[in-house]
């Protein structure tokens, strides 16, 4: 018998797969990855997923799946969460095309880390019922950490799994989870603090300050939200300024269509991407800006900001005095 997990990296769903394999089930997993997926400590979340099935004996298979998670982002179904988080079409999303795998990988039912009522969104028992019937998996996922406060499932109906070797566990709580680590010898998991930059408050707002001026918005515009600061100029003009030598390279590899660059000519200071219309009187404003983050000896002193087109080697010189901090906290999204 073969089962097909859901692994996060987290704590919840390391354990369902340990559950299921005490008794003598093959179990392969499966990852999704998308660009809102952030783990503070681990920015190498792939690497470190693998590690983890490594650790397990398992097998594992990792979609990139950011693209198909724009559409969902843009228009869920069943709403978004507190911020950005359109949690249940995510999930519904997950297991479809996890079933998709299911059957390719020649497994019989799907195994997760859900905890009944651990999430408020989309972990109580309505939500599960909805989210099963909607991924057309009803009684073929098995939530070993939550089994015996649920409805029997196939596998375990059949006698694939043994339920009375399952758990009961519910709410938030972390205490069983922690002791069963250390029962199992699980050093490695995320923390349960990191994961989804769309339950974020501040990135939510950058993603709907994105929604409402460009709607049509790509990949590239989601890979931006993640760097420097933000700055709504206009509806159709926005400015991104690096915090550090890293981001202004990662805003330098950026070649976009209406794209601006601006930099300090001799004062260390931040690179600046503008997107969107710039006329001049944007222009002075975001050279304003960056200077206002630069090194200088005076606060009143006068600073020269190079910016130039993209796509062309021009580059031209402005001499300006930094924007007031009032202004700079007004337009920053």
């Amino acid at each position: 018998m073969k089962a097909l997990a859901l692994l996060s990296g987290g704590l919840d769903s390391i354990l369902a797969v340990r559950l299921v394999l005490e008794q003598n089930i093959e179990v392969e997993a499966v990852n999704f990855s998308t660009l809102f997926w952030t783990y503070k400590k681990k920015e190498n979340s792939h690497f470190f997923v693998k590690s983890i099935a490594e650790e397990l004996g398992i097998k594992l298979k990792v979609f990139e799946v950011s693209e198909d998670f724009l559409k969902i982002l843009k228009k869920p179904k069943y709403g978004y969460g507190s911020g950005m988080n359109p949690c249940i079409d995510c999930r519904i999303f997950m297991l479809k095309k996890a079933y998709e795998y299911m059957r390719e990988s020649g497994a019989s039912f799907l195994i997760t880390g859900e905890v009944l009522n651990e999430r408020p969104m989309s972990q109580r028992l309505p939500i599960l019922k909805l989210i099963e019937k909607e991924s057309g998996l009803t009684g073929l996922i098995l939530r070993p950490l939550s089994a015996k406060l649920l409805e029997p499932t196939i596998p375990e109906e059949k006698k694939w799994v043994e339920r009375d070797k399952l758990l009961s566990l519910k709410g938030r709580s972390r205490k069983i989870q922690l002791e069963l680590a250390k029962k199992f010898g699980i050093k490695n998991y995320f923390s349960p603090s990191g994961g989804c930059l769309l339950t974020d408050p501040k990135f939510s707002h950058r993603v709907k300050d994105l929604m409402k001026y460009s709607p049509d918005f790509n990949l590239n515009d989601i890979k931006l939200l993640k760097l420097g600061r933000h700055f709504r100029l206009s509806e159709n003009a926005k400015l991104i300024v690096g915090r550090d030598q890293k981001e202004n390279e990662q805003l330098l590899s950026f070649n976009l269509e209406k794209s601006l660059f601006f930099y300090p000519l001799q004062a260390k200071g931040p690179v600046a991407l503008g997107r969107g219309f710039f006329d001049q009187d944007l222009i002075l404003l975001s050279a304003r800006i960056v200077a206002y983050y630069c090194d200088k000896e005076k606060s009143d002193s006068s600073l020269k900001i190079i910016y130039k087109n993209n796509s062309l080697d021009v580059a031209q010189t402005l001499e300006v005095f930094p924007l007031a901090i009032f202004k700079i906290k007004e337009l920053q999204i």
